[in-house]
């Protein structure tokens, strides 16, 4: 979730201190790229046995030009010149737990004489404070928890090993730590998914969260003085190594694995929920979740009453009599059985392909060992969870997990993303967007549309994070791992969407994101016109539309399957997946697992289901039931549960991205509906 860096030069050491100064500037600003949020620094003193941190809510580049970073790194360099070593963390944080504007839960955390750094996501870290009633929690920060029950073992045990492993044998979620301490000279580098790398010689070790980073110092001449400095070493998930600082000796241990009987205690809601969902996937049977289980109004009920449902109108609007499609879909026709021609031009997405024809295309791209060979993008939804299980548990791959992080992904997402990887043992490279920037962007398009709303229009709100796409490719050649592997799911295609813009439907489109020339042409005069109607549009988020369509539509996709050609998507067996075996979180606003780690989502559905009468929920269950895997009747119960405004999420969207909510959700239902109330 974050970029960790560090690097440790032992007394005594030659190098030249211009190279040490700009190899951690470097090593720096290229973990950047895995969060922008905020930053810190922390320099130990070996002889005086000190710590120093710098940090603040800022990106890490920005720290490396301030004044009190450069104080600090000199009096470090004067006490290397001195013969008294040199020791540097660093992070730069994609902020999940905890505000970056409240320095305390920023990091490097200092606490109880130690200093950590820790990148992804404790997922039971308050179960873990309440079960330990004998530290103090200080910080919101998860990391928090990991240094105060290292540091409660040492009080009753010497050995630092067993210390550590008592601790990581607790945690849920994936990490990838570095601690040091005041008071020993031994620090601690380890990981639970693989996403830490080191370079290592006589004087120094390195280390960073992807190899990439140390590929650069190398390539770049960092190591212009150390001799033979030209290996790049992977510490395995599940692994660690403890350093000597005077020495630069390394001992390597592994993890203890997880008691198999080991569970948190959950008597939430959430979990009561979760179990209802597990029980009625295993007995075959749909999950229909009373709604009011979901619906927290609080102290904001004036807002919560702003949402209309307007199920029973809903209810009377005309619809396929074979898919759930209404009468006010963009060029909806019904032939006189009243079947529509969606229906009629359906292709099946049961493919003639089989796993046995993957397996043989895949073939070529395995490397064998541990060595790294496939990226699967992972947004941490239900589709690209299975199909990273997939991957890594039947295709017998070693992949990455590739995540963007556009600033829309929600701490629900991120979590599930930990849980995965933590379990799988899978590395997982997140890629972080300037994410201030793209949340003014949508503001802007938002508030433009406002202005002007037009349903064409809605898909602007969602243009940023079709760089996905992009960042695949560099990702590709930053590891050289050529092979990727996509969860996309030809279920998911909804057509509204441009359809809403004036295009119509293509029946023969080679894959789900496809566009013709036709349609493409079609949609730049479209969103020209609404530009000159409502000029709002032109703001800076321009160069994000016009990317994020060639990153979508122009951009070439080499060495790039879709796992779904080959298995079979089955709904009952990726809910059991998601929630047995890698004991999903679930959203509290809706019954579904679909979309629950998106936040835009829940606000675009909104308004196409006031305005228009159906949503994404609508074509969903509608191309469900034209491959035959649910019956008419249950599709329109599923929707009904599915299509209930979600409060608490569209409520945390428009707020994280400042847009008023009332203002936006009066806008919305004061759109003519296409529909009779």
């Amino acid at each position: 979730m974050c970029g960790i860096f560090g690097i440790i030069i032992k007394p005594d050491s030659s190098l030249n201190i211009k190279s040490v100064e700009k190899t951690l500037n470097k090593i720096a600003v290229l973990s950047e790229s895995r969060g922008k949020d905020s930053s810190g620094i922390a320099f130990r003193k070996n002889f005086a046995k000190t710590i120093e941190v710098i940090k603040g809510d800022v990106s890490i580049s920005k720290l490396v030009e301030s004044s009190e970073y450069n104080k600090q790194l000199k009096i470090a360099l004067n006490a290397y010149k001195n013969k008294d070593g040199f020791s540097a963390f660093g992070h730069a944080r994609l902020v999940t737990n905890g505000s970056q504007l409240q320095e305390v839960n920023n990091q490097p955390v200092l606490k109880d004489d130690t200093v950590l750094i820790h990148n992804g996501i404790i997922v039971n870290v308050d179960e873990l404070w309440v079960n330990n009633p004998q530290i103090t929690r200080e910080f919101e920060i998860d990391t928090e928890i990991i240094s105060a029950l290292i540091k409660d073992k040492l009080k009753t045990s010497s050995n630092l090993l067993n210390s550590i492993n008592a601790v990581f044998k607790l945690l849920e979620g994936t990490f990838s730590i570095a601690l040091m301490f005041n008071d020993l000279n031994q620090f601690v580098l380890a990981t639970n998914n693989g996403s830490l790398y080191y370079v290592l010689d006589s004087n120094l070790i390195v280390f960073a969260s992807e190899a990439y980073f140390l590929e650069q110092l190398i390539s770049n001449y960092y190591f212009k003085d150390i001799s033979k400095t030209d290996e790049i070493k992977q510490i395995s998930p599940n692994n660690g190594l403890i350093v000597n600082y005077n020495l630069l000796t390394v001992n390597e241990f592994s993890i203890n694995e997880l008691d198999s009987d080991y569970r948190s205690e959950k008597s939430n809601d959430i979990y009561s929920i979760k179990k209802h969902l597990i029980e009625n996937t295993n007995s075959g049977k749909e999950a229909v979740i009373d709604p009011s289980l979901f619906i927290n109004r609080g102290v904001e009920n004036h807002l919560f009453n702003l949402l209309e449902y307007n199920m029973d109108a809903i209810r009377k609007i005309k619809r396929c009599t074979k898919c759930l499609l209404p009468e006010t879909f963009p060029f909806i026709e019904f032939d006189s059985d009243g079947v529509c021609n969606y229906c009629h031009n359906h292709k099946s997405s049961k493919s003639s392909k089989t796993t046995d024809e993957l397996e043989k295309l895949v073939a070529p791209y395995r490397r064998g060992g541990n060595k790294l060979d496939c990226i699967v993008p992972f947004s941490g939804g239900r589709d690209s969870t299975y199909s990273l299980h997939l991957v890594k548990k039947e295709l017998g791959l070693n992949p990455i997990a590739f995540t963007y992080d556009w600033g829309m992904v929600t701490d629900l997402a991120r979590r599930n993303i930990a849980r995965v990887c933590g379990k799988l043992g899978v590395e997982n490279i997140i890629v972080s967007a300037d994410i201030n920037r793209k949340r003014e962007n949508i503001r802007k398009n938002i508030e433009a549309w406002i202005k002007y709303p037009a349903l064409g229009m809605i898909p602007l709100f969602m243009a940023g994070d079709k760089f996905f796409f992009y960042y695949c490719n560099q990702v590709k050649k930053q590891t050289g791992i050529d092979l990727n592997i996509w969860g996309i799911n030809d279920l998911e295609n909804t057509n509204f969407k441009t359809g809403f813009g004036g295009m119509k439907p293509n029946f023969d489109k080679k894959t789900i994101y496809s566009l013709s020339l036709q349609n493409k042409l079609k949609l730049f005069a479209y969103v020209g016109r609404n530009l000159i109607k409502s000029p709002g549009y032109i703001n800076s988020s321009i160069f994000d539309s016009l990317g994020s369509f060639a990153a979508r539509y122009i951009s070439p996709k080499k060495d790039y399957y879709h796992l779904f050609d080959y298995y079979q998507w089955n709904e009952k067996e990726v809910n059991n997946l998601v929630l047995n075996e890698y004991d999903w979180e679930l959203a509290i606003d809706t019954s579904t697992t679909w979309r629950i780690g998106d936040g835009t989502a829940s606000f675009y559905n909104y308004i196409y289901y006031t305005v228009a009468g159906f949503s994404e929920n609508d074509t969903f269950r509608s191309n469900q039931i034209r491959e035959g895997m649910i019956d008419r009747e249950t599709a329109l119960k599923l929707v009904e549960q599915e299509n209930i405004p979600r409060y608490e999420t569209m409520r945390w969207y428009l707020e994280i991205i400042q847009v008023d909510f009332e203002k936006a959700i009066k806008t919305i239902n004061k759109i003519p509906k296409f529909y009779e109330i």
